[in-house]
């Protein structure tokens, strides 16, 4: 396959699922829950926090950029609402509502966010999808709009069941420092997905 067959190709495959009917999205969305799911399961645990370092957020980002914006924010939507109620795929193959209310609770409302936000830019801005620009979304979208919620939500997890309140430092410590390596490995694997699958026009 030559470049602009290459190309062509890519540009038709995007085109397909923005014309495909809404139930054929929503079981993409789906499966990108189910992938969301099955990479939460990938954890390291750390001693000191109860934030345990996870593949799930490299499929958050995903889902925003292959789903779009509806979409993809519904991917995540799915991925929280059925494990609370139905299915335990949540880290380590829990589920239900305490595990929304926990330690790691702010942290998914922020994948509903982030999502959105890249899917946002996806949809509406095609010159944002090469490597670069998108590594500066995605970027703006796992530390902002992925860490912001997720931090409060530590702080207050902790306050509310351990009467701690966390120091700027401690909450950092726990809550974003230890994951910022490999975050950036997600952020640039999404952004080479971006450069590679999605066209630019």
């Amino acid at each position: 396959m030559n470049i602009d067959n290459y190309y062509a190709a890519r540009k038709t495959v995007f085109e397909r699922f923005d014309e495909s009917t809404t139930a054929t999205k929503i079981i993409l969305s789906f499966l990108m829950a189910c992938i969301t799911g099955l990479m939460a399961q990938i954890i390291i645990p750390l001693p000191w926090t109860p934030v345990p370092i996870t593949a799930q957020t490299l499929a958050v980002l995903c889902s925003g950029l292959f789903l779009g914006k509806k979409y993809g924010c519904l991917s995540q939507i799915m991925y929280i609402v059925l494990g609370i109620t139905f299915i335990p795929w949540f880290g380590g193959m829990t589920g239900g509502l305490d595990i929304l209310l926990g330690s790691t609770g702010g942290y998914m409302i922020g994948f509903i966010i982030a999502s959105y936000f890249i899917g946002y830019i996806t949809e509406n801005y095609a010159k944002a999808r090469n490597f670069t620009r998108m590594f500066a979304v995605i970027g703006v979208a796992n530390f902002a709009l992925i860490y912001i919620p997720g931090l409060i939500g530590l702080a207050l997890w902790a306050y509310l069941t351990q009467g701690a309140v966390l120091g700027v430092v401690d909450l950092l410590l726990m809550g974003l420092v230890p994951f910022i390596f490999g975050d950036l490995i997600k952020i640039a694997a999404t952004a080479g997905l971006s450069k590679t699958f999605l066209p630019k026009d």
